[in-house]
């Protein structure tokens, strides 16, 4: 799955319209709602603020007062073109006197985009699946040589009274069935479904 690496802004005008796209790096159609409505505030003045997202729990687009069809779906449609999940994009519009027609503006909105995704440091991700190991310190070569030969990735490692990893697995190996030689000696526990940049 292909993402954005961080938040970036790019602006381009046309016949003195003035078009500036900020695209997010946002998982839930809550974030997406929540950076939607930090943009308005920010640009309050701007004539539209039109906006596309895609995330794992939802899609949308707003055209913001400009003719249907010609702001939102155009911009929806440039983040599906390049394969693009969990992106929120928002084009602040602000008008320069000269009409553009809805064929002009498809295509300023959908290049304000395009522009941006330019300008982005694209990132592919997966889902993994996180589990979480507490073990004695007297075990750590032990689980560490396991670690090693099962080809797990450590995510975070606590050190406090007893030793904590997060651990995924790139070949989605089960974790659980990986330590059970350790019988009672690590407790293994599910932790959470996490996306992550794709582990080589």
């Amino acid at each position: 799955m292909k993402t954005i690496e961080k938040a970036v802004q790019s602006e381009i005008n046309i016949k003195k319209s003035q078009f500036i796209c900020s695209l997010f790096p946002t998982k839930s159609k809550k974030e997406s709602k929540e950076i939607i409505q930090k943009l308005n505030q920010q640009y309050h003045d701007a004539t539209h603020n039109c906006t596309a997202y895609i995330t794992n729990d939802g899609e949308g687009y707003d055209d913001n007062g400009e003719p249907g069809g010609t702001a939102g779906k155009p911009m929806i449609n440039a983040l599906r073109k390049n394969d693009l999940h969990n992106v929120t994009a928002v084009v602040t519009r602000y008008f320069g006197g000269i009409k553009l027609g809805a064929g002009g503006l498809v295509r300023a909105y959908s290049k304000s985009v395009l522009e941006a995704i330019e300008a982005s440091e694209i990132i592919e991700v997966e889902y993994y699946d996180v589990y979480n190991i507490t073990f004695d310190y007297s075990d750590l070569k032990d689980i560490e040589r396991e670690i090693r030969n099962s080809k797990l990735t450590i995510i975070q490692k606590d050190f406090g009274e007893k030793i904590s990893y997060d651990l995924v697995s790139k070949n989605n190996k089960n974790i659980k069935e990986i330590f059970e030689k350790f019988h009672n000696k690590i407790k293994v526990n599910f932790k959470n479904k996490q996306v992550l940049k794709k582990i080589k």
